[in-house]
């Protein structure tokens, strides 16, 4: 990656965003249907967090596209990682389409952040 004074090129963005989104589709594969349906704070479930960020995920990538923004279902609890996996590549694709790494960093972020909390 670039130096900590250079913004990551596009190319760079890509890679450590993919890298992240496989890391969060195989944990919340790994998961069980208890431990993801499990209390959990500030969401009422490790679910419904996975969730949000689907949610974020797949607006951002309508966004970039210029689309209405869909309404992304809520899928069954074992299904999420499977969804994340789906919604992550098209924000992938429309990333590296425009250019934007910034919202790759941003959401690799995100990623990172579910990952840590779940």
């Amino acid at each position: 990656m670039s130096s900590a004074a250079s913004a990551p090129s596009v190319s760079e963005a890509a890679e450590r965003y993919a890298a992240d989104l496989m890391r969060t589709v195989d944990r919340l594969r790994s998961m069980g249907a208890a431990r993801l349906a499990a209390a959990f704070e500030p969401e009422p479930t490790r679910a419904d967090a996975a969730y949000g960020l689907i949610h974020n995920v797949a607006q951002r990538a309508a966004a970039m596209e210029g689309v209405v923004t869909p309404v992304v279902p809520r899928l069954a609890d074992l299904a999420l990682g499977d969804q994340l996996a789906v919604v992550g590549r098209d924000l992938l694709v429309a990333a590296r389409e425009r250019q934007n790494a910034a919202v790759l960093i941003e959401t690799s972020d995100e990623l990172r952040e579910l990952r840590r909390r779940i």
